[in-house]
């Protein structure tokens, strides 16, 4: 692996990183990562969406500045830009949730579509942005239950609301590069990830930390669809490539300034019961899972990503299998049941993951 494809401490340090959804499952690893790394870090995102939350739990606002707003408000969105006056944005804030999408498909449409050109435009208006990452998801893709990996270049699409509604966030993107960003002399990426498991993640109607809080119960674990395959990948991954694309799109601008995806190797790409079955193994216990009764929402049988892309001009490949993965997550919940350091044991997991070639 080389330097360009490596995470860069001397990169980030000092760096004004601002990022939205920082209160969520992954905005806060991510911004343990960030803190780690020495960057100058404004979080902006509605509270905690779970309790108990990781962002409560390790104490991430500690080291940033912590600051609760609306990305469906505009101008609370163009206020914190051009207060903080960030050189990168990540943004990582929306409704994430597939069967909440079915649900609440206004307020899906209304945070990841309107809430995305809310921070884009402001991005554009503050004077001091140059790199933007903007996380979409590996469900953007129209499904046509093909068994080999989306690439990039292929039609968004998506059947439930929250799909679309990232599908839509991927064309207003495009539209907002070829249109504004450009000559604003802003580089932004999308990046298309999803299925991220890891400890810390309390979210409901996901499949780990449903397993999870089955195994805490001694209850038997219940499946939608067991036969649904997905490309599970451990949270440091992603972040990993959000912040190795951020690097390339500040000190090499447009030429990377497109749609990226990232996930795990075909051999992770994984039915929902062999995750089951593996990750009640690492737990150490005798647990069981049942198959849950009843009409479920519409969810894609199949999905993988092609990361050949990735992997050739970023030079970026996953590193934790997924048996690892399952392992680290294990760990990190015994560790929070047990009551120890939750901060410390991310950062320890971020310095592991970091280590690992």
């Amino acid at each position: 692996m080389t330097d360009r494809a490596r995470v860069r401490p001397a990169f980030w340090q000092g760096k004004r990183v601002l990022l939205t959804g920082h209160t969520g499952f992954k905005g806060s690893w991510l911004s343990l990562w960030l803190q780690s790394l020495g960057a100058q870090l404004r979080g902006v995102a509605l509270a905690p969406p779970t309790s108990p939350s990781l962002f409560d739990e390790a104490h991430v606002s500690a080291g940033m500045e912590h600051r609760i707003a609306d990305i469906r408000d505009s101008a609370a969105v163009q206020s914190q830009l051009q207060e903080f006056q960030p050189e990168i944005l990540i943004h990582m804030a929306a409704q994430s949730l597939v069967r909440r999408s079915y649900q609440q498909p206004i307020e899906t449409y209304a945070t990841n579509v309107m809430g995305t050109v809310h921070v884009l435009e402001a991005a554009r208006q503050s004077g001091s942005v140059r790199a933007i990452v903007n996380i979409t998801t590996d469900k953007c893709y129209e499904n046509d239950g093909r068994t080999t990996g989306y690439r990039e270049d292929e039609p968004m699409g998506g059947h439930d609301p929250y799909s679309s509604s990232k599908g839509c966030a991927e064309l207003l993107s495009s539209a907002w590069r070829r249109s504004f960003l450009v000559d604003a002399g802003i580089a932004m990426a999308t990046a298309r990830a999803g299925n991220v498991i890891g400890g810390g993640d309390w979210a409901t109607d996901r499949l780990v930390p449903d397993i999870l809080r089955a195994l805490e119960s001694g209850q038997p674990v219940a499946i939608r669809n067991p036969d649904a395959v997905r490309p599970w990948q451990h949270v440091l991954e992603p972040l990993s490539a959000y912040l190795v694309l951020a690097q390339h799109l500040f000190e090499r601008g447009q030429t990377f300034a497109e749609g990226w995806n990232f996930g795990p190797s075909d051999d992770d790409a994984r039915p929902v019961q062999w995750l089951v079955e593996r990750l009640c193994k690492a737990w150490g216990s005798d647990a069981r899972w049942n198959l849950q009764p009843g009409q479920h929402p519409h969810e894609a049988g199949y999905l993988r990503l092609d990361i050949s892309k990735a992997r050739q001009r970023l030079q970026w490949a996953p590193r934790w299998d997924l048996e690892t993965a399952l392992i680290h997550i294990a760990k990190w919940h015994r560790a929070w049941r047990q009551g120890e350091d939750v901060r410390a044991v991310c950062i320890n997991q971020i310095s592991e993951y970091q280590a690992t070639a």
